[in-house]
């Protein structure tokens, strides 16, 4: 098995910043990267809060955290956060060639040794890999959002991937904290597979004017024992994140996977969820909690 010290975050995130945290708190030398210094900027103010919180919950001590935010550094390139990783993870947005891009980066800037991760919730690690000349040492790290919170790490192995490399992401994950599930690859693993189906259904169901999105969401939580409704969650993840992972799933997995219309119509409206102040709700700076649109959502009528 690897031995791994340092952990490189290409992507400063929601994703990155938090896998980023989970692997600072898992003791290693940890540096996020990200283009924008704006980004980064927030990542580490945001990354401190998340550390405090845990600290007045009882769930790390204060030296803890502080030796957690002690092992953070800040990159402004992929060279400069890579070259010296035992361990690369990707967290560009969900989309084959912005992975491809940095896989094919990634392989010419690290170490023969360094094992290439890649956060895609959907897409093929075995095609990402492909661009690489060490497709044994690359799979997939499918962590959960937020990340700092959620305990499931998928760890995915693709076609190429070999056992040392396997193990060393099972362990990096567990000294995260997390709960690792192998996973053989697949389209859209298991989580993202089955999450894309309900939450297509929940937008076909409200574009049916069936039941409000505030029922809806109720009902999986009262009556299914989910934490969060399909929208309260697509809202969270972005509604592009999940339109791009229904095409990549429907374009492999077939026609029950087709996006939903109004999904669809939402993403062209620029309504994407928190990211942007409005998904399936508004989120109003001003308010606490996430308001319904004002008109029906199985109004196909403008919304803007």
């Amino acid at each position: 098995m690897a031995r791994v010290e340092t952990v490189a975050v290409i992507g400063a995130g929601i994703m990155g910043r938090g896998i980023a945290h989970a692997a600072a708190l898992g003791g290693y030398r940890t540096i996020l990267e990200d283009l924008l210094p704006n980004a980064l900027r927030r990542a580490e103010n945001e990354i401190r809060t998340n550390l405090d919180k845990a600290v007045e919950l009882g769930k790390v001590t204060a030296p803890e955290a502080n030796a957690a935010f002690e092992r953070l550094e800040y990159a402004g390139s992929v060279d400069q956060a890579a070259r010296e990783a035992d361990l690369v993870i990707e967290a560009v947005p969900e989309e084959m060639e912005s992975k491809i891009e940095i896989f094919t980066l990634l392989d010419k800037i690290c170490r023969p040794t360094t094992i290439l991760a890649s956060n895609t919730s959907s897409l093929s690690i075995t095609e990402i890999a492909s661009v690489t000349y060490r497709a044994k040492k690359c799979l997939g790290m499918h962590f959960f959002n937020p990340v700092h919170k959620m305990k499931l790490l998928e760890v995915v192995r693709a076609l190429e991937t070999d056992d040392d490399t396997l193990a060393t992401a099972v362990e990096v994950g567990q000294r995260m904290g997390k709960e690792v599930v192998v996973i053989k690859e697949a389209p859209g693993f298991i989580t993202s597979r089955i999450n894309a189906m309900i939450g297509n259904e929940a937008f076909c169901m409200l574009q049916e004017g069936i039941a409000s999105a505030r029922d809806i969401d109720k009902a999986l939580k009262l009556g299914l024992n989910h934490p969060m409704g399909p929208f309260e969650l697509v809202d969270l993840v972005g509604l592009d994140t999940r339109l791009n992972i229904l095409e990549y799933l429907h374009k492999t997995l077939g026609e029950k996977y087709r996006p939903a219309p109004l999904l669809v119509q939402y993403v062209k409206a620029g309504r994407l969820g928190r990211k942007s102040g409005r998904g399936v709700y508004e989120y109003p700076e001003t308010e606490a909690k996430p308001t319904e649109p004002a008109m029906a959502a199985s109004d196909n009528r403008s919304r803007r």
